[in-house]
């Protein structure tokens, strides 16, 4: 069955990087473990906080790749010789994702407490306009004139 998609339409030049990560969204992970919060710090602050008990620094890794916020956590091996009668916590291997959006960029990373935060912060872009010329394309009567549109690109 072929797919459709909301971004065919004429009228939606380039947005085809939104679908992409729209994607890329729903293909995430949608297990549980580790939990986490997501919190506004900020006006154009936010923290993400993952509970990660049992895991240190070294068996803890945050990338960004592509747009995406990778967090991953290797299991502990200390565990080999321990005989568990009840396991709650847990120390298993884990991926977590986040698409973040053009202009949202990572400040940094802490451990504390067995809780994980990362800092982002949203980037805002200055408001722009620029002028583009129109050429006359050939036409005998309007040779060497040349007229400009004001385009308004306020982001």
């Amino acid at each position: 069955m072929a797919r459709v998609s909301v971004f065919d339409s004429p009228l939606l030049l380039g947005f085809d990087h939104f679908e992409r990560i729209l994607d890329r969204v729903a293909k995430t992970s949608h297990d549980g473990y580790p939990p986490y919060n997501i919190e506004q710090t900020g006006e154009n602050a936010l923290r993400i906080t993952l509970a990660v008990a049992g895991f240190s620094m070294d068996t803890l890794n945050v990338t960004i790749e592509d747009n995406q916020l990778i967090i991953r956590g290797r299991g502990n091996d200390e565990d080999a010789g321990r005989v568990y009668l009840h396991r709650g916590i847990a120390s298993r291997q884990f991926q977590r994702s986040f698409v973040l959006a053009e202009g949202i960029e990572v400040k940094g990373a802490s451990l504390d407490n067995g809780l994980l935060h990362i800092d982002l912060e949203r980037q805002l872009p200055e408001a722009k306009a620029r002028t583009v010329p129109i050429d006359a394309g050939g036409s005998k009567k309007a040779v060497g004139k040349r007229k400009t549109i004001e385009m308004d690109t306020e982001v």
